[in-house]
């Protein structure tokens, strides 16, 4: 059963987020301000009167950074709550993005121009080109990830050996999935639809959700409900809690109310056929062989919730020579997983920023392991980076939305 939220720990975490929110959001309001207008004014200084020769009609300029100006107060002064007007911000931060950060890469490499035409006389500006190259290619790269890239579903083959995996389950394929955040979804049940049945196309023997299956409402599932009902594994579908599915980010009436949108959280689960491991564990059998499957409730460092108990979800495992964890917070595995005898943790919650070259992203600068297998000896984490995206920026680019088969391989000891 799930703690709780209504003890004085959960409080002070509730207490410790909603500050941390509000301190972020004005910070963050004065960089999308200064963002705004500190580019518009020196393409407009530097460029735009040199070529109209101070004709009125340039001060055209500032239109749509006036209107994004607007839209920001708006956005600010109309709801506390960021995530019950997620789709006018998500709009929002896409037109920010498309007009704004062209703007702002041009001027920084226009910057560059200048040492060599007051220095060296240069007449021609090679950074200031560049940045009209880099510039387009930015907008390019956010339309794109808005519009196709939220939906191009990537699966990922993987496989991890481990010495400890039974023979029976030699060549046994998992399907991870991971933050898929319907409230994000604006109602698209085709895009989910096509999701999932390219997830049971995958005909694995088992499916596991490392987390985050709403940004906070349980009402959230209920146009999704009968798709990912669809999900089907020979040996079932389970699932974990992250931490947007404890609602720490509504302006919740009471402390029962949010208690209550958990419970109906994990009870929408049930109704869909999935296994909600809460502490928990699972024996699977092969034969003679049997593996463990643990699940944790989210383990968070601040301001994230922490309401894990690994010890209490391992006990009755001992027999088992191979665990495999499912926790949604991939720092969970440094902080205490590795400390354990458990063979192989499964997570999700980065989303690699949902922008990334390769192995490079935004999100390397927060988080160890982010993105992919990571090994420390026999033991191993695979970081998925979600299925969906956070309505506040609903855009992916090179972090696709992933759908993760794991094949077990039992691996051969020599003597």
């Amino acid at each position: 059963m799930i703690t709780l939220l209504n003890q004085e720990t959960n409080y002070n975490n509730t207490t410790y987020t909603k500050i941390e929110n509000i301190c972020s959001r004005n910070y963050l309001s004065i960089y999308l301000f200064l963002l705004l207008i500190i580019p518009d004014i020196y393409i407009y200084k530097s460029y735009i009167t040199k070529s109209t020769g101070g004709n009125p009609f340039g001060w055209l300029w500032f239109i749509p950074s006036v209107i994004l100006l607007f839209a920001l107060v708006w956005i600010l002064l109309s709801s506390r709550d960021a995530l019950a007007i997620q789709h006018l911000i998500g709009t929002f931060t896409i037109t920010y993005m498309t007009i704004v950060l062209p703007k702002t890469i041009f001027m920084i490499c226009s910057l560059l121009d200048l040492p060599l035409k007051y220095l060296f006389k240069w007449q021609i500006q090679p950074f200031s080109w560049l940045g009209i190259i880099l510039g387009t290619g930015m907008m390019l790269m956010v339309l794109y990830g808005a519009i196709w890239g939220k939906t191009r579903f990537d699966v990922k083959q993987v496989t991890f050996a481990s010495p400890n995996l039974p023979a029976a389950f030699d060549g046994y394929r998992i399907a991870q999935i991971s933050d898929i955040h319907t409230g994000s979804w604006n109602g698209d049940r085709t895009a989910l639809q096509k999701a999932v049945d390219l997830i049971n196309a995958q005909q694995t023997d088992l499916i596991v959700f490392t987390g985050d299956i709403v940004n906070t409402k349980a009402s959230e599932l209920e146009p999704f409900e009968n798709i990912l009902a669809q999900l089907k594994a020979p040996d079932g579908v389970f699932s974990i809690l992250g931490n947007h599915d404890y609602g720490p980010y509504h302006n919740w009436p009471t402390t029962e109310a949010r208690d209550q949108n958990i419970r109906d959280v994990q009870n929408k689960q049930a109704s869909m056929g999935w296994q909600l491991l809460n502490n928990d564990h699972v024996i699977l059998k092969r034969a003679t062989d049997s593996i463990a499957l643990i699940g944790v409730e989210n383990n968070g460092e601040p301001p994230f919730s922490q309401y894990s108990d690994l010890p209490k979800a391992m006990e009755g495992t001992e027999q088992c020579s191979f665990k495999l964890l499912l926790s949604h917070n991939p720092t969970h595995w440094r902080r205490e997983v590795l400390d354990t005898d458990i063979d192989l943790m499964l997570s999700g919650h980065t989303h690699a920023m949902q922008f990334a070259f390769g192995r490079h992203s935004p999100s390397r600068f927060m988080y160890p392991e982010w993105s992919g297998l990571y090994m420390e000896g026999k033991q191993g984490l695979y970081v998925n980076v979600g299925l969906g995206y956070i309505g506040l920026m609903p855009l992916r680019f090179g972090a696709w939305p992933e759908i993760t088969v794991i094949t077990l391989k039992q691996l051969k000891m020599e003597n």
